[in-house]
């Protein structure tokens, strides 16, 4: 008998895809801010400060929370914050 080590793969992606890192904008000027709380404790402080700093930036800031932590988003959400938004930020905190 032998100890082999199963990984499982929680995505379920049988062939991920591999797409290039969108270039950074030269400015943030004028650009539109979304964050995403995904429903992690203390996630939400995080992006509190992160939205103080912007504001008092002048930027626009559009907050978005994920329904679980254990869940990738929902497609109508990342739709929305692409829509509405230039730039993502995601907060990941415990």
């Amino acid at each position: 008998m032998t100890n082999a080590t199963v990984l499982l793969d929680p995505t379920a992606e049988l062939s991920p895809v591999m797409r290039p890192r969108l270039a950074r904008p030269a400015s943030l000027e004028g650009r539109r801010f979304g964050l995403l709380d995904i429903n992690k404790a203390r996630g939400d402080v995080f992006l509190d400060r992160i939205e103080a700093l912007l504001v008092r930036r002048g930027h626009t800031v559009h907050r978005y929370r994920k329904p679980r932590f254990s869940i990738l988003a929902p497609t109508e959400l990342k739709q929305q914050i692409a829509a509405q938004c230039d730039i993502a930020v995601e907060a990941l905190a415990d």
